[in-house]
C-alpha cells in the first residue's frame, strides 16, 4: 500500500565539483513506499550523483549548491554524520554498479553481509551466522552455509550481484537505491536479478529508485520514469506515458537506440582465414597434497567452425557458457586441445616466439576497457604499445600512425596525451579498438565490447566496428550475451550452453 505522502522528496537539487559548472541542475522527484521510480539517462547525465546525494555518499570534492532531500520528512542535507550512519544500510540501502569493486576481495561474502547486520542489530555469534545464511538464501545463493566462506572472485557476476542485494536488504530498508544493478550481466541473469529485487520490494514494501541507462529495463519494472540529460530531468511521467507518448526528442532517441541493421556484405570469393576443429577447453580439478587431477570442468567440448576474411562469427550464450574460454583458446591465452588453423598456420604447433609473431595478425578488444587500459599510460602510449613491440619505427612515424588510428575510431588526436580516467566508457572502448586496429590485424576477437555501455553508445560502437570491417576487410569473433548486437553484426552464430 503506497503512502499518500512521499517517503522521499528531492527538491531543486543542484550539485557541482569545486568551482566547476553544476553537474546536476534543479533536479526534483518524489518516491512513495512500495513504488519503483526509474531514473534513466546516458553515462554522465547525473543520475547516479542525484541518487547518491540522498544518503550523502557523494565524492569528497562534490558539493550541494542548493535544494533539499527529505526522507520521511527529515532534511538529510542538515543531518549530522551519526544520523546518516544510522540511516545508511538500515533504512536506506544502495546496490552499487560494480559488485567486484564494491565487495572486499579479501573477506568472505558471509562476513561482509554479517557486518551490515551487526552494525544495526545486536546478535549473538551463532544467531548472526544463521541470520546471514538466511539472507544469502533469500537472494538465491545456493548452498549458502558452504558459500559463507567464499571470496568474491570465486562467484559468478550474477552471484556477486545477489550478495550485494543481500547486503542491501539485510536490515529490511524502506528505500533501496539500485545503481545500474544489471550492467554487464547477460539478459537471462539481468531478468533474474530484477525479478529478485521486485519480489523483495513486494515482501518488505520498499520504495525502489532504479538507476539505469536501459529504458527496456524500466518498461517492465518501474511505475514512473524520470529521463535525465546533461544533469537535468527533461521528462517525467508514468511508464506508460514515457513509452507510448514521449514528448522529448532525447527520450525518443533512447527508445530507438538498440543496434540495428544487417551484417556487412561478405565477398563470395573471400578466402578462409580460420578453421577450428574438435577444440576442447577443460580445466583440471586438483585435490590432495600432490594436487592430483581428479576430474575436469569442461568449459568447451568439441567446438568446430570456420571463418572467412571479412566475416563475423558470434559466440552467443549466458555467463559461464564457455564463450570467453573458446575465444581465449583461439588466442592461445589458455590451454586447449584440438586444431586451430589461422591464415594457413596451425597455431597449436607454434612455439612461444612464433605465436608472439602471429599475434600481429590476431588482436583482442577486452570486455572492460577501463580494466584493460593502464591508468599510468597516456592513451597515445597505450595505442602505440603494440606498434613499438612488433613494428619498431622512428617516434614521428609512430606518432603519425597513432593520430591516424585515433581519427579512424572517432577520437580527437589532440587528446592523445590524456589518461584513460579522463574519458567516458564509450571513448575508452574506442581507445581499445584503436590499440587493436593500429597493427592492421586480419582477425580481432571482441569480448563483450558493448556490454558495459549505454544503448546509444552501443549503437555507435557497433556502427564503428562495421565500418572498419568494410574498410579493412578485418574478420571478427564477437563474444556476446546480447542477441540484438549479434543480429546486427554476425554472419553466423555459435550458441554455447554449459
Amino acid at each position: 500500500m503506497k503512502h499518500s505522502t512521499p517517503l522521499l522528496q528531492v527538491n531543486n537539487l543542484t550539485l557541482a565539483f569545486g568551482d566547476q559548472p553544476p553537474i546536476v541542475k534543479e533536479v526534483s522527484f518524489s518516491l512513495s513506499a512500495g513504488e519503483t521510480l526509474g531514473l534513466v539517462g546516458e553515462s554522465g547525465s547525473g543520475k547516479s550523483l542525484s541518487a547518491l546525494s540522498i544518503p550523502r555518499l557523494l565524492p569528497s570534492n562534490a558539493q550541494q549548491l542548493s535544494g533539499e532531500v527529505l526522507f520521511d520528512g527529515q532534511a538529510l542535507g542538515q543531518a549530522d554524520e551519526r544520523t546518516l550512519m544510522g540511516l545508511r544500510g538500515n533504512r536506506i540501502s544502495v546496490i552499487f554498479q560494480e559488485p567486484m569493486s564494491s565487495l572486499n576481495p579479501l573477506q568472505s561474502i558471509g562476513k561482509q553481509v554479517a557486518e551490515i547486520i551487526r552494525l544495526h542489530r545486536p546478535f549473538s555469534k551463532e544467531s548472526l551466522f544463521q541470520e546471514t545464511v538466511a539472507r544469502l538464501k533469500e537472494v538465491g545463493i545456493e548452498q549458502a552455509e558452504e558459500r559463507y566462506q567464499a571470496l568474491p572472485h570465486q562467484l559468478s557476476g550474477g552471484q556477486r550481484q545477489r550478495v550485494m542485494i543481500a547486503m542491501a536488504i539485510a536490515n529490511e530498508p524502506e528505500l533501496l537505491i539500485a545503481d545500474e544493478p544489471t550492467t554487464a550481466l547477460d539478459q537471462q541473469i539481468q531478468g533474474q536479478i530484477l525479478d529478485l529485487i521486485q519480489s523483495l520490494q513486494q515482501k518488505y514494501q520498499m520504495a525502489v529508485l532504479l538507476i539505469t541507462h536501459d529504458l527496456n529495463i524500466v518498461r517492465d519494472y518501474a511505475d514512473r520514469v524520470c529521463v535525465m540529460q546533461h544533469g537535468e530531468i527533461i521528462e517525467q511521467g508514468t511508464t506508460e506515458q514515457i513509452f507510448n507518448q514521449p514528448t522529448h526528442d532525447y527520450t525518443r532517441m533512447l527508445l530507438q537506440a538498440d543496434p540495428e541493421g544487417e551484417p556487412v556484405p561478405l565477398k563470395e570469393s573471400a578466402p578462409e582465414l580460420l578453421k577450428v576443429e574438435h577444440l576442447n577447453v577443460w580445466y583440471p580439478i586438483r585435490q590432495g597434497l600432490f594436487k592430483k587431477v581428479v576430474g575436469h570442468i569442461k568449459a568447451v567440448t568439441d567446438a568446430d567452425f570456420s571463418l572467412q576474411q571479412g566475416e563475423c562469427v558470434g559466440f552467443l550464450g549466458a555467463s559461464g557458457s564457455g564463450k570467453t574460454s573458446l575465444g581465449m583458446a583461439i588466442l592461445r591465452l589458455i590451454e586447449s586441445d584440438g586444431s586451430i588453423h589461422f591464415n594457413g598456420q596451425d597455431l597449436s604447433q607454434l612455439s612461444a616466439e612464433e605465436m608472439r609473431q602471429a599475434r600481429k595478425q590476431i588482436q583482442v578488444v577486452l570486455q572492460d576497457p577501463f580494466g584493460s587500459l593502464s591508468p599510468r599510460m597516456t592513451i597515445g602510449d597505450i595505442i602505440a604499445e603494440g606498434l613499438r613491440v612488433h613494428y619498431p619505427a622512428p617516434e614521428p612515424e609512430i606518432e603519425a600512425l597513432v593520430s591516424a588510428a585515433m581519427q579512424e575510431v572517432g577520437l580527437d588526436r589532440d587528446s592523445r596525451h590524456r589518461y584513460p580516467h579522463e574519458f567516458s566508457g564509450g571513448q575508452r572502448q574506442r581507445i581499445a579498438i584503436a590499440r587493436a586496429l593500429i597493427l592492421k590485424p586480419k582477425l580481432i576477437v571482441l569480448d563483450e565490447p558493448t556490454s558495459a555501455l549505454d544503448k546509444s553508445v552501443q549503437k555507435q560502437v557497433v556502427e564503428l566496428l562495421k565500418s572498419l570491417q568494410i574498410k579493412h576487410q578485418v574478420s571478427y569473433i564477437l563474444i556476446t550475451h546480447d542477441p540484438t548486437v549479434a543480429r546486427a553484426m554476425c554472419h553466423k552464430v555459435l550458441h554455447l550452453d554449459q
